[in-house]
């Protein structure tokens, strides 16, 4: 039951390249997204998607590190979602900062 997602790039990323190849992609970006320079959690992108070069899949000039949100909002775009209005932009930025952890590991709010 439910809905099943297909990722088009399920066969790149259960190979057994793919460990490696990630691992390149996020020296050469110094492990920080490309877009925001964000560090921590992030997931390694087909800048052109498998789904429509599958001949760059292995291609480590065709990698770029996000983070999670620039990487969903890549994704969206690709996949024909309208993108952020401003005020949604500006709402998430707000949530973002409130819960921004303080020195004493809680948050503001």
């Amino acid at each position: 039951m439910g809905l099943r997602w297909k990722r088009h790039s399920s066969w790149v990323t259960k190979s057994k390249r793919w460990p490696a190849l990630r691992q390149q992609a996020l020296r050469r970006d110094g492990f920080k997204c490309v877009e925001c320079g964000a560090a921590g959690r992030l997931e390694v992108d087909h800048i052109k998607p498998v789904r429509t070069h599958p001949e760059l899949a292995f291609t480590l000039d065709n990698l770029q590190c996000l983070c999670r949100s620039d990487h969903t909002g890549k994704t969206r775009l690709e996949c024909g979602h309208p993108a952020k209005t401003p005020e949604r932009a500006a709402w998430l930025s707000a949530i973002r900062e409130l819960y921004q952890p303080t020195k004493e590991g809680k948050n503001h709010a």
